[in-house]
């Protein structure tokens, strides 16, 4: 998935990383998983919301969730 290299050298600016687990092109579900600093980081829950799935429904059609596992 090409936008998620859009986002992953913020992520890896601040020693964390992102990985693609699954993609649901039924539902439009994106299941990721955030690794490193970003696996234990207190605000890792905005980042999903904020940053992360708010690029993905943004830049990738049929997109209609981002979950973290």
């Amino acid at each position: 998935m090409a936008t998620i290299e859009v986002i992953r050298p913020a992520l890896q600016a601040d020693g964390g990383d992102i990985v693609v687990r699954e993609v649901d092109e039924e539902t439009g579900k994106v299941t990721v998983e955030l690794v490193g600093a970003c696996g234990t980081c207190p605000a890792s829950t905005m980042t999903m919301r904020a940053g992360i799935e708010r690029i993905l429904k943004d830049r990738v059609a049929g997109v209609t969730e981002v979950v973290a596992v």
